[in-house]
């Protein structure tokens, strides 16, 4: 079997990812998962310390099945994740406001995704220089061979957790607002107000070195 079949047949459903409210929104297999992945620019990472919820707004990259994320090495927070501590990851991308003629079923159109595991710390260096030339590609395609790579400080300084992609769920909405019968004929506009990332024109820094043109990648940036 090839990998692209194996990756659309591949289900990360398990009894703690099943989507239980409104389940026909659900989808488990790894592609869509991992395109959901791939376009959201942040996620959150929420887990427990010393008895307390913590959730973590932070950059994330897959690579494979495995989804990365980093931080500072002094963080205590980030540090305890490596000692087998559950964690939840969670993205979102809002694709539009859901208008319905009824406040109560207003809604939004989103792609949504919830991966469950433990992470990893990265100690290999090989790993961890590959991992940060992929977090700065999920950021902006083809900017990571043009920038001056980590030197040893800075790798110190940056903590690299790995969790593999095994549990996960994605969840999807799309469509027009969905009212009860009877408010269809009431004289109330309804429909969608489609959202979406749009990058205005790069701005240079104020110290470029003269000389320097932008970069494709920023002119036509886009997700």
């Amino acid at each position: 079997m090839s990998d692209t079949v194996l990756e659309q047949t591949t289900s990360l459903q398990s009894p703690r990812t099943t989507v239980k409210r409104l389940a026909k929104r659900a989808a488990y297999d790894r592609n869509t998962i991992n395109a959901i992945l791939d376009e959201a620019l942040i996620c959150h990472v929420g887990f427990v310390v010393d008895g307390a919820p913590v959730v973590i707004p932070t950059i994330h990259t897959r690579v494979g099945d495995t989804l990365y994320f980093h931080g500072s090495a002094a963080s205590r927070m980030l540090r305890s994740l490596r000692e087998d501590v559950d964690a939840c990851v969670t993205v979102t991308i809002l694709d539009g406001l859901v208008m319905a003629r009824s406040a109560f079923h207003h809604s939004m159109n989103y792609r949504s995704v919830v991966v469950l595991g433990k992470g990893r710390e990265v100690v290999d260096r090989d790993e961890k220089l590959r991992v940060l030339d992929a977090l700065v590609e999920h950021v902006c395609a083809g900017r990571s061979r043009d920038v001056r790579p980590p030197n040893e400080a800075e790798l110190r300084q940056t903590l690299v957790l790995a969790i593999p992609l095994a549990e996960a769920s994605a969840k999807i909405r799309t469509g027009p607002p969905i009212d009860d019968e009877d408010d269809y004929a009431l004289p109330i506009w309804a429909g969608i107000i489609p959202l979406s990332l749009t990058p205005a024109a790069p701005i240079d820094d104020e110290r470029l070195v003269a000389g320097v043109a932008t970069p494709e990648y920023a002119a036509r940036y886009k997700r």
